[in-house]
């Protein structure tokens, strides 16, 4: 396959909620641009972006997947992206490196909350955008009530392209008001579309939307405007020019209406993502950061430029092994190129290049800039790295995944598998990076944090599918600690005689308790040496060994002074030994007569909801005891901090998706720990009693 050329390339991510229509959307456009010539089904796990045997047992994506066709002399690289929320480290990574974003939207379901997400990053990562409603052809669909939540969540200038005839079962025209034609498909069909003049039924309202979209594209350039005014309407290739520059400053968001599964407004779609979504030419320069001196720079998508390649998806194949997905942002890739890994200074030699067609691979001579394909064995380049012209220090803006907050320990089912766990999520990492991998040295438990339940059960599936480990999960340990509330003094003696040298051991010690988070602090007092100095370090070295195990429920002591303050020795039976053992006993003495209590670690927890929810949200933490420190407001969701025991938030992301339908976002971190009521506290010690 030859080269292409920036200008005739058009990058599309296709994302939306679960459900949306996505997948078949993307096979529809392969239909129509001859690249397939059937279209695949989910239930039969037969769909090009769909391949990976998890994804057809679940029957949703859960993996990113490129399909590249042509379309009026432009090849338009399409990127299919998961649905479930628990995946959208995929969703975020296809969108950092594509050029238009289409959102697509179930008619019969409207605006949901993978709707939301999704334009959420629209805006992070400042992308065109334009929605495309799916299902138009199925029951109970409404176009008008799908239009106007769009325009409830993203504002005004979401302007509908097109509007369906009729709805539901037998739908197969559109009214188009932007060519003021009409659009008559013929189902399953591909390359059915007849157009014709708009009859008089549904003329009114073409008018009416006709002129909502003139005024509209008019308002997002002054001189359109003008022209808006001169004339009182603008013509068709006014209004693509001014959709064009609108969709770039994100001033102008299309809707489009298709029916994927019957092939209807397919056509006319490829026609609008070569004429109005913008080529990388037209998307301009790629920022990127010197990594000399941290300085930014602007990339010209220039094929005779330096190279410089962005790696935005990592995948490990059976018999393939470590397959990358590359945006080209300068210069140009071939077999044989040697290139530097800017985050390493590693070099990199380029095996066989390739375009994708789902999991088909398809040799190419070079990508050039502004293209998207794959490589294979790179040796150590990985996500978010990038690829460089030796000398060229530009290192493109990284992926910002999605922060994992579902946090759940892992045990091997089979000892002596820990080595194969941590070799095995390891790779697994290198190719998600949204979920993160932690140990615990306090309790050695492996933790993962990931996106959701569902992203957990996929992680450890992998796990058994690729590395033949099993894993089950398990409670995380909590970190409790134990303190006194009042001075207390106790005396450690340990004397043990049986023939020959003895041991002798005395130590009188002197517990206060200490500010919160102030540690431990050891002091002596003993005067006249009634305990030689010597033997003080292992008096110290007493204490320190049953502070790390406490007394309630085995958990470290902190906050409290420890001073020895009397005591004596045996000129001969006196050893460090022995001074070591009384200072424990001393201390264990002390601290029973201390008042102790135990402490529980809290964190900082913040929620992110659409305020309808607030109520149920506060009412669950309140309770969980936490509490409640204050609300904010941020764009269209309340804002809750709160202070919950990290007891409490085991369960919480699952009583948080049950109460809001996903719709809410949180994050936690440690913040300080606090004293445990008495129940929690009887009930922690009798389980570690157990144990």
């Amino acid at each position: 396959m030859q080269a292409v050329r920036p200008e005739q390339l058009r990058n599309i991510v296709i994302t939306g909620h679960a459900g949306s229509g996505k997948t078949m959307l993307c096979e529809s456009l392969a239909l129509a641009m001859g690249v397939i010539n059937r279209l695949g089904s989910i239930d039969d796990g037969n769909t090009l972006s769909d391949y990976a045997a998890d994804e057809i047992q679940r029957k949703h994506s859960l993996n990113t997947s490129l399909i590249h066709g042509f379309w009026n002399d432009c090849k338009i690289n399409t990127i299919d992206t998961p649905g479930l929320l628990d995946f959208h480290g995929d969703v975020k990574s296809a969108m950092r490196v594509a050029d238009t974003v289409i959102i697509a939207v179930n008619a019969s379901t409207g605006v949901e909350v993978g709707t939301d997400s999704v334009w959420e990053y629209t805006r992070e990562y400042y992308k065109p955008t334009m929605f495309v409603l799916t299902k138009l052809d199925a029951d109970r669909t409404s176009f008008n009530n799908t239009l106007d939540e769009l325009r409830d969540h993203f504002g005004h200038q979401v302007t509908p392209i097109q509007f369906p005839a009729e709805e539901g079962l037998g739908h197969h025209i559109l009214i188009d008001v932007l060519m003021m034609k009409q659009l008559e498909f013929s189902p399953d069909t591909p390359g059915s579309m007849k157009i014709s003049p708009i009859p008089d039924l549904y003329l009114k309202r073409a008018e009416e939307l006709h002129q909502q979209l003139v005024e509209t594209v008019a308002e997002t350039d002054e001189e359109l405007m003008n022209r808006f005014f001169e004339v009182g309407t603008l013509t068709e290739d006014e209004l693509r020019t001014g959709i064009k520059s609108a969709l770039l400053t994100r001033t102008f968001f299309p809707v489009f209406c298709t029916s994927p599964l019957h092939l209807i407004g397919t056509e006319r779609l490829l026609n609008g993502i070569v004429n109005l979504c913008p080529s990388p030419m037209e998307r301009g320069p790629e920022h990127s950061t010197c990594s000399v001196d941290e300085t930014d720079k602007l990339l010209q998508p220039d094929p005779d430029g330096p190279t410089v390649a962005f790696i935005f998806k990592t995948m490990s194949e059976p018999r393939v092994g470590e397959i990358s997905y590359l945006r080209v942002y300068s210069g140009h890739i071939e077999t044989g190129h040697e290139l530097i890994d800017v985050q390493t200074g590693q070099i990199e030699k380029i095996g066989q290049v390739y375009t994708m067609l789902g999991q088909k691979k398809t040799p190419v001579e070079k990508l050039l800039a502004g293209d998207i394909g794959m490589v294979v064995k790179l040796k150590d380049a990985h996500t978010n790295d990038t690829l460089a012209d030796k000398g060229t220090n530009c290192r493109i803006t990284p992926i910002t995944f999605p922060e994992p907050v579902f946090a759940s320990a892992i045990i091997p089912v089979s000892q002596g598998d820990e080595e194969k766990i941590s070799s095995g999520l390891h790779h697994l990492h290198e190719e998600d990076p949204s979920f993160a991998i932690a140990h615990d040295i306090e309790f050695n438990q492996t933790i993962i944090k990931t996106l959701g339940e569902t992203h957990l059960e996929i992680i450890i599936s992998r796990l058994q599918n690729k590395f033949n480990v099993q894993v089950e999960t398990a409670p995380i340990r909590i970190p409790y600690r134990e303190t006194i509330r009042l001075s207390a003094t106790a005396q450690g003696k340990y004397k043990k005689q049986s023939g020959g040298r003895g041991q002798y051991g005395d130590v009188w010690l002197r517990l206060e308790p200490a500010e919160r988070d102030s540690g431990f602090v050891f002091s002596s007092e003993v005067v006249g040496g009634v305990v030689p100095t010597r033997y003080l370090p292992a008096v110290e070295k007493g204490v320190r060994e049953a502070i790390a195990s406490g007394v309630l429920a085995g958990f470290p002591v902190i906050d409290l002074k420890a001073i020895a303050y009397d005591g004596s020795y045996h000129p001969v039976d006196s050893s460090e030994f022995a001074f070591k053992i009384a200072a424990s006993m001393a201390f264990k003495a002390a601290f029973e007569k201390a008042k102790p209590l135990l402490l529980e670690p809290f964190f900082n927890l913040t929620v992110h909801a659409p305020e309808q929810y607030t109520g149920e949200i506060v009412g669950d933490i309140s309770s969980r005891r936490g509490k409640i420190l204050g609300m904010d407001t941020d764009a269209r969701f309340q804002v809750v901090k709160a202070l919950i025991p990290q007891a409490s938030l085991a369960s919480f992301h699952q009583s948080l998706t049950r109460l809001t339908q996903s719709r809410a976002k949180y994050t936690y971190s440690f913040s300080h720990y606090e004293e445990a009521p008495q129940d929690i506290m009887q009930q922690v010690i009798a389980e570690n009693k157990q144990h």
